[in-house]
């Protein structure tokens, strides 16, 4: 099964590490790139270059900026395929941004 892994974290999260520290990060996040069970995965640009669009009374509304006003903000996203949600659990805790702070959502992906 395919589960989506979104990675939340507040802008500049990793700001406060040491080039050494910030090496690593990206080191682990390589790594899961690489691991067999990735299918894809994605860095986002910062959140203040997104633009939402919407539909309502056949107008296009365009508004710059998140869809939400939060603290964290999804910087990234991972799509994997694991047995099970444990499996995804797993691998998702092993995420740098789970344990810096941020937080990654995991939701089962719909096949149709």
């Amino acid at each position: 099964m395919q589960y989506a892994l979104m990675i939340y974290a507040e802008p500049g999260f990793g700001d406060e590490l040491s080039d050494a520290e910030r090496e690593a990060v990206r080191a682990e996040y390589s790594a899961l790139a690489e691991d067999t069970r990735c299918v894809a995965d994605a860095q986002l640009e910062p959140a203040e270059t997104a633009t939402c669009v919407r539909v309502a009374g056949g107008r296009t509304l365009l508004t710059d900026g998140p869809f939400a006003d939060t603290k964290e903000v999804l910087g990234g996203l991972c799509l994997i395929e694991a047995a099970d949600l444990d499996e995804a659990l797993e691998v998702a805790a092993r995420l740098p941004a789970a344990r810096l702070g941020g937080v990654v959502e995991v939701r089962p992906v719909v096949r149709h």
